[in-house]
């Protein structure tokens, strides 16, 4: 039985349309790609909640998200032993290309975040590990076509697959 997990995470967009995101290593899923997020505490709006996360695992302090969500989606995997359906609220917002601000090996070490980088466009289409959501280099790329969604794509429930694989 998978216990239920609210999260919110963030696609922040620089301004030649790369997407900064992080490497993790999970236990169930192995290495996979996500944008900075995670878990909502008690109380917390998905906002709040993605504001939070963003500033505490980049050091980004001056992001400004507005209420523009680029994406919902359920998925599966294992968090600190414990198998998880986690719905997370993508946000979509915009910032310079920078490195991260402060010391944030500790809080990384913990969250099983092995590293973080920028990916091009081009990047992200050609992608060698799982990203999260599998859908995020289309997503993308309609929003530098035709701007940010009106109203959120929903993808449902995205099961874990094979590298380069969409469902």
């Amino acid at each position: 039985m998978r216990i239920p997990r609210q999260a919110a995470r963030v696609a922040v967009l620089d301004p030649a349309g790369g997407v900064f995101m992080f490497r993790y290593d999970n236990e169930e899923v192995g290495v996979h790609w996500a944008l900075p997020g995670g878990g909502m505490d008690p109380g917390e709006t998905p906002l709040q909640a993605a504001e939070r996360e963003l500033r505490e695992e980049t050091g980004w302090a001056d992001i400004e998200l507005g209420a523009t969500v680029l994406c919902l989606w359920e998925h599966d995997f294992t968090r600190a032993g414990v198998p998880v359906r986690q719905h997370e609220h993508i946000f979509l917002a915009y910032g310079p290309r920078r490195e991260l601000v402060g010391e944030l090996g500790e809080a990384h070490t913990a969250d099983g975040i092995l590293r973080g980088r920028w990916w091009s466009p081009d990047d992200l289409s050609n992608a060698g590990e799982p990203l999260w959501p599998p859908q995020l280099p289309e997503l993308l790329a309609a929003v530098r076509r035709d701007g940010p969604p009106v109203t959120p794509v929903d993808l449902g429930f995205v099961p874990n697959g094979p590298i380069g694989t969409s469902p």
